[in-house]
């Protein structure tokens, strides 16, 4: 059985260094993660942000225009996810103060 040789660098940095080394790392970690939000999004997703199952409902939110859609093609229909929240947040209630 090999031996292994664990010897260790030690690396120095004075906290102003060390800080901006940290602040670098952690803009690279979010650049690098960035998830870009969808405008249009499909029935499923729409069902989801909704919390609701059925296709009947969500048809007629889209019919009675309390929810933006495109119909890009027949068979295609894609909601605007912004009109789904600001749908959602009308309907908030503010709680007893």
């Amino acid at each position: 059985m090999a031996k292994t040789d664990f010897t260790s660098n030690i690396i120095c940095l004075e906290s102003v260094a060390f800080y901006a080394l940290i602040e670098e790392v952690v803009e690279r970690i979010k650049s690098n993660n960035t998830v870009q939000v969808e405008k249009w999004i499909g029935e499923g997703e729409a069902m989801k942000l909704l919390t609701i199952t059925s296709k009947t409902t969500l048809q007629k939110y889209r019919d009675e225009g309390r929810i933006r859609f495109s119909q890009p093609s027949r068979k295609v229909i894609l909601y605007d996810r912004d009109s789904i929240l600001e749908f959602i947040e009308q309907h908030a209630k503010n709680t007893f103060q």
